[in-house]
């Protein structure tokens, strides 16, 4: 008798959210609408965020492609005196 009254008592709450389904659809709908304007907007955000780092990022290397251009007539031959160094100590190393 009890699984009786289980069953029915299911079937009753079947039933009755079935009848009250769209009471209940135009509060959940109207939730999804926040939440999907929330989400546009927090993207929204996220993209400006996102250029906004990107830009920087532009602008800091432009700034290192500045001062390495500025400094070219000082490493430049630092540069070239250090590699002829390393390739004359190789060259005069003895093998074994």
């Amino acid at each position: 008798m009890k699984t009786f009254l289980k069953v029915l008592l299911i079937a009753v709450l079947a039933l009755a959210v079935l009848k009250l389904c769209p009471l209940f659809a135009v509060p959940v709908a109207l939730a999804l609408a926040a939440l999907f304007i929330v989400t546009l907007v927090l993207a929204g955000g996220a993209s400006v965020a996102i250029l906004v780092i990107l830009g920087l990022a532009v602008a800091l290397l432009g700034v290192a492609l500045a001062l390495v251009t500025a400094l070219a007539p000082i490493w430049l031959p630092v540069l070239a005196v250090v590699g002829l160094i390393a390739l004359v100590r190789r060259a005069t190393r003895k093998t074994a």
